[in-house]
C-alpha cells in the first residue's frame, strides 16, 4: 500500500466503513489524500504506471482523464464517509470561529505577516477564535505564540502519518469534533480544511493574507484559477447554501458507495 493512503487516518476510515475492526488491509492503487485542483495525486509523489487512483469527485477523475490517467475510479472523500457514519449529537451548542492558517510541509516553510493575519482575524470575527495549526508550524515556538499571545485558543490535530509511521487512525476523528464545535470556518487559502468543516455544518470564509510556500510554483493555475473557480467561496461571509452544495460536489459526498462496492475496487476480499 503506498503509505500516503495512511495519511490523516484514511484507510483506517475506509476499512471501518467496509467492516474492518483491525487495521485496514493494503489498498490496491493509490487514494487521493487531500483537494486539490489537479488529478488528486500530490505532484511529489512517484506512482506506478497502470495502478488504480481512487479519487474524491467525478470533477477531479474528468480532469485526470483529461492529462492522460485512465483507472480512475470516484470513490468520495474518507471525510464524507466519517460524516456519515458520525452524525451529529443532538442540542450541542456550536460557538466561535475555528481558524486554519496555509501551512507548509515537511521540508517547506510559510513565507507571510502572521501578525497583519491575527489583525485581520481580530476585525472580522465576532466570537472566540480557535486557531488550529498543522503540526509544523505548532512546534515552531515563535509561530504558535504569536496566535497564543493574541488570546486565541490554539490547538494541532496532530501528525498524519508518513512512511508507514506514526501512523493516527483518529486523527479524522478529532478534526470532525472540533469543527462541530464552531459554528464558523476559516482559513486564507481555500483547502480541505475548509471543505470538511462546510460538511460538517460550519459556515465558512476564506480571507486574509494567502501567504506562501518559499519557492512555490503555481501547478494547474494555482492561486489565481482557485479564486477565479471557486470564487463563490472567498469572503469573511459566504452563502452557506451555496458552499455547502460546492463541498458536497468537491468530496463527492453524494457518490458514497457501498462496502460492497469498495471491498470490490481496494481488493478487500474479507471483513
Amino acid at each position: 500500500m503506498h503509505h500516503a493512503n495512511h495519511y490523516y487516518g484514511h484507510s483506517f476510515v475506509l476499512a471501518r466503513y467496509c467492516g474492518f475492526e483491525a487495521d485496514p488491509p493494503r489498498i490496491h492503487g493509490y487514494l487521493q489524500h487531500g483537494w486539490n485542483i489537479g488529478d488528486g495525486l500530490a505532484p511529489d509523489h512517484e506512482f506506478v504506471p497502470g495502478i488504480p487512483t481512487f479519487v474524491w469527485s467525478e470533477r477531479t477523475r474528468r480532469r485526470a482523464w483529461s492529462m492522460g490517467r485512465r483507472q480512475v475510479h470516484v470513490v468520495g472523500a474518507p471525510w464524507a464517509y466519517l460524516t456519515a457514519m458520525e452524525p451529529e449529537p443532538a442540542g450541542d451548542e456550536r460557538e466561535g470561529t475555528i481558524w486554519y492558517p496555509f501551512h507548509g510541509w515537511e521540508g517547506q516553510h510559510v513565507e507571510g505577516d502572521h501578525d497583519r493575519l491575527i489583525a485581520e482575524i481580530r476585525d472580522t470575527e465576532t466570537g472566540p477564535v480557535t486557531v488550529c495549526l498543522y503540526w509544523q508550524e505548532y512546534r515552531t515556538v515563535r509561530v504558535r505564540r504569536r496566535y497564543e499571545q493574541a488570546g486565541f485558543r490554539v490547538i494541532c490535530h496532530g501528525y498524519r502519518g508518513g512512511w508507514w509511521k506514526d501512523l493516527d487512525p483518529g486523527f479524522l476523528a478529532r478534526q470532525l469534533a472540533e469543527q462541530r464545535r464552531h459554528r464558523r470556518i476559516a482559513s486564507n487559502r481555500l483547502c480541505s480544511a475548509v471543505f470538511y468543516g462546510i460538511l460538517a455544518g460550519c459556515e465558512p470564509a476564506v480571507y486574509g493574507d494567502p501567504m506562501q510556500l518559499q519557492g512555490e510554483q503555481d501547478l494547474f493555475g494555482g492561486r489565481s484559477r482557485i479564486r477565479r473557480q471557486w470564487a463563490d467561496l472567498h469572503g469573511p461571509k459566504i452563502d452557506t447554501a451555496t458552499a455547502h452544495a460546492i463541498a458536497v460536489d468537491e468530496l463527492g459526498a453524494d457518490r458514497l458507495l457501498s462496502a460492497a462496492e469498495l471491498r470490490h475496487l481496494f481488493h478487500w476480499t474479507t471483513a
